[in-house]
């Protein structure tokens, strides 16, 4: 890093992704719905973003940013049974999307180059999968970290909402047993954190601190309303007072992205999510695509574009992938524009000091709920190499090596759910999750603390018991529930991992373990194969 770092350039931008999803692993049902949850976000997010990251590197146009990838995910793309059956629904919509450019080009010509457009990004994702990366994206990852073009930093273990997590105990497992997947994927220790939800209350960086994270990323208000205020609002990172740093998120850019008025990805232009083929094709057509049962479902192969924000569905136009992009292109330019007159303006408030501008996001949006998101991406980091020098990419790491003065400050309690706080997971839906939780919580402590270096099955028992609480006090079922999306798996999947933690405690404690039975959740609920239960000692 130059010793000028911070004195050539008007400002600097910092894109942080956030790729989590929950561990959803289904291996005793043959096919299951929840699972394309993961194999969605594979052919639409991972594949796609992969690509850019490493042709943009290739090219000499290294994009430079930070990206979760979260210890869930890193799992299940590690998962030899999910990849097996993500190989085949891959392989599916390569078939169906084969069968496409024949039926469009004799029944709906206005959707053919949408059909050769799937076929051709299906077949590409299908080489890229099989060929290029060998069925494994923690490795394609690893290897951009390797390469510096993208900065990996990791999550809570299981996505956990630490303020709503009742022990000092189980809130360190949270961290550590993250700490050390990442390490087992990546080869080395993480630099930076995103707390799940962007869920932060002082204290947290005392456990941050002593895993070896140097930084996290916090909602607006976080810094806004922390003591003191903070001198550059947002625009540059603070320190807590044990030196844990703190990127804050920049309302700007976020409303650029994410509003459902001004946002880019409302556009006409841009493909609309929600007609898709799974429910406008007849039935029959679609059976050899479908899963066992034949229920209808989204195939990810969608004709329309969003046309116009009061057009019912049935009116949608069809999809001009050619027109898309070229629109992706100019939203591109036009986020560098604002973000120079951003920095412009920000650098003279600053009496000259540049300003950071931190842009989190969650990766899903760049590809699935947005198609041209990777496109996007792309012609980001292009214009920002070769048409300006007014703005430089950077990770928070980055910005930390740079050796810039960083304010002192005591954030403020923050999430980045609705309303800023913790209503979203705490709420009228969801509050009767949270005495199972916390019970639980104090209970995986007192069996650490009683059985402190169990070996065999006593010690396969007590390492399960730590699995099924930590995918218990994931937040993802308390968002559904609040949500009011999948609200039935949801509830029934922190159920099972309350009674399953439940049940294996008490073998514990009567000294009567079901070895036959914890062998088969063992093989269901596999996720972490190194934790140590002694994580959660007192």
């Amino acid at each position: 890093m130059p010793s000028d770092f911070f004195l050539v350039l008007l400002g600097y931008f910092s894109l942080v992704l956030h790729a989590h999803l929950p561990f959803v692993r289904h291996p005793e049902h043959p096919e299951f719905l929840e699972e394309d949850w993961l194999y969605e976000a594979i052919t639409e997010v991972y594949l796609p973003l992969i690509f850019v990251f490493q042709n943009l590197h290739e090219m000499g146009a290294s994009p430079r940013l930070a990206m979760n990838v979260s210890p869930p995910l890193c799992e299940m793309l590690s998962d030899p049974l999910l990849q097996d059956r993500y190989t085949r629904h891959l392989e599916n919509l390569v078939a169906l999307s084969e069968k496409e450019i024949e039926r469009t080009r004799r029944d709906a010509p206005e959707f053919q180059a949408v059909a050769r457009m799937y076929q051709e990004n299906l077949s590409a994702a299908h080489n890229l999968w099989t060929t290029r990366y060998e069925r494994n994206l923690v490795r394609a990852f690893r290897e951009l970290q390797e390469e510096g073009v993208v900065e990996i930093i990791t999550c809570c273990a299981t996505h956990g909402f630490m303020p709503l997590i009742s022990t000092q105990e189980a809130r360190r497992a949270q961290i550590d047993v993250a700490v050390q997947n990442y390490r087992k994927h990546f080869g080395r220790s993480p630099r930076g954190i995103w707390l799940a939800e962007c869920a932060y209350e002082p204290g947290v960086e005392a456990l941050l601190k002593d895993a070896g994270i140097e930084y996290f990323i916090s909602d607006t208000h976080g810094i806004l309303y922390g003591d003191p205020r903070p001198r550059y609002g947002v625009y540059a990172p603070v320190r807590c007072p044990n030196g844990v740093a703190v990127f804050a998120r920049d309302l700007e850019t976020s409303q650029q992205v994410w509003s459902s008025i001004v946002g880019y990805p409302g556009h006409p232009d841009y493909r609309e999510f929600y007609r898709d083929l799974g429910w406008d094709a007849p039935l029959d057509y679609l059976l050899p695509h479908l899963h066992a049962g034949g229920e209808r479902r989204h195939l990810g192969l969608k004709y329309h574009r969003i046309t116009g924000r009061d057009v019912s569905q049935q009116d949608k136009q069809p999809y001009d992938p050619q027109a898309a992009r070229k629109r992706a292109a100019e939203h591109a330019g036009h986020f560098i524009n604002e973000r120079i007159k951003q920095a412009e303006h920000l650098i003279e408030t600053f009496d000259g000091r540049p300003p950071v501008v931190c842009s989190p996001y969650d990766a899903e949006l760049y590809g699935h709920w947005w198609f041209e998101g990777p496109q996007f991406i792309d012609f980001l980091f292009r214009k920002l190499h070769w048409d300006t020098d007014a703005i430089e990419a950077v990770s928070p790491g980055d910005v930390l090596d740079s050796g810039m003065s960083i304010q002192t400050q005591q954030p403020a309690a923050s999430s980045w759910g609705e309303e800023g706080y913790y209503k979203v997971w705490l709420n009228e839906l969801n509050a009767w999750m949270y005495p199972h939780q916390h019970a639980a919580e104090a209970r995986m402590t007192a069996l650490a603390n009683r059985y402190t270096s169990a070996e065999g099955i006593l010690r396969r028992a007590l390492n399960q018991a730590a699995r099924e609480l930590l995918l218990a006090q994931s937040s993802d079922w308390a968002f559904q529930i609040y949500q009011g999306t999948t609200v039935e798996y949801a509830t029934k999947r922190f159920r099972s991992h309350i009674r399953r933690f439940d049940a294996i405690a008490t073998e514990i404690e009567e000294g009567a373990i079901d070895e036959e039975r914890l062998a088969e959740i063992e093989r269901r609920d596999n996720i972490f194969a190194e934790i140590d239960y002694r994580v959660y000692r007192s």
